[in-house]
C-alpha cells in the first residue's frame, strides 16, 4: 500500500531537522574545542560572549546526576522520543508538532554525541593548550564518558545586590548566567514551543491511536462473520 504524501513529507522533514541540527551543533562545538583553550572567551557584546567550558552534566551545566547514568538516560530518552515522533508522523500529526519534537530529540542527540565520542577522539581540553584530534580510542576518556562542550554566554544583566538585602546583599547578580550550546537551545526552544502551541496535539494523537485500534477491531470482527 502506498504511503500518504503527508506521511512521507513529515517524516522527511523530521529527519532533515534532526540532521541539520546535529551538523550545526557539531560544527560549532568542534570549532570551539579545537581553536580555544578551556575558559577562554570572546567578547561579542556586553551581553553576549563565546565562552568555552565543558561539563559532565545535563543541559546548562547541571551536574546532579552520575555521568554514566546520565548518558544512558539520554539514549533511552532519545529512543523514546524518536519512537513517539514516528507514531505522530504515522498518525498524520501536525507538521509544527513534528518539527518541535524533532528539535528536542536532535538537541538531546547532539549532547549525547559529545559524551559518546569526544572522549575517544580528542585530547583533554586545558586552559594552557588547545585540544586536538587523536586516533580513535586514544582520547582523554572512554565511551559515554566524554564531556559536553558549551560556549554561549548571555549575561544580559550584570549588577550588584543592594547592601541592605539579607543573605545576598553586596554580592554580584548576573541574569542570565548559564553557559550552553546549540543543542541545549534547541531542546529549550522545542519544549517551550510545544507548551505554547501544541498542548492539544498529544491528546489528539492518543485519540487517533484509540480510534485506529477501534476501527481495526471492527474490521476484524466483520471479517470473522
Amino acid at each position: 500500500m502506498k504511503k500518504p504524501k503527508e506521511f512521507m513529507t513529515d517524516g522527511r522533514m523530521a529527519w532533515l531537522v534532526i540532521i541539520a541540527t546535529l551538523i550545526i551543533d557539531q560544527l560549532i562545538k568542534i570549532e570551539v574545542k579545537t581553536t580555544m583553550t578551556l575558559g577562554q572567551s570572546y567578547h561579542v557584546t556586553d551581553w553576549f560572549y563565546i565562552y568555552f567550558i565543558e561539563n559532565n552534566g545535563m543541559a546548562y551545566g547541571m551536574t546532579f546526576i552520575n555521568k554514566l547514568f546520565l548518558s544512558i538516560l539520554r539514549i533511552v530518552a532519545i529512543s523514546a522520543i524518536g519512537w513517539y515522533i514516528w507514531r505522530v508522523v504515522k498518525r498524520n500529526g501536525r507538521t509544527r508538532y513534528v518539527f518541535f519534537l524533532s528539535m528536542i530529540v536532535a538537541g538531546a542527540a547532539g549532547n549525547i554525541f559529545d559524551s559518546m565520542f569526544y572522549g575517544l577522539i580528542f585530547t583533554a581540553s586545558s586552559p594552557y593548550y588547545v585540544s586536538y584530534f587523536v586516533p580513535f580510542g586514544t582520547g582523554y576518556s572512554s565511551f559515554l564518558m566524554g564531556k559536553v562542550v558549551d560556549m554561549f554566554y548571555f549575561p544580559i544583566i550584570q549588577t550588584t545586590w543592594p547592601d541592605w538585602m539579607p543573605i545576598c546583599g553586596g554580592e554580584e547578580f548576573i541574569f542570565f548566567s548559564p553557559i550552553f550550546n546549540f543543542a541545549d537551545a534547541c531542546i529549550t526552544v522545542g519544549v517551550i514551543c510545544l507548551l505554547l502551541f501544541c498542548r492539544k496535539d498529544f491528546e489528539n494523537t492518543e485519540h487517533k491511536e484509540i480510534a485506529s485500534k477501534s476501527d481495526n477491531n471492527t474490521i476484524e470482527k466483520e471479517e470473522r462473520k
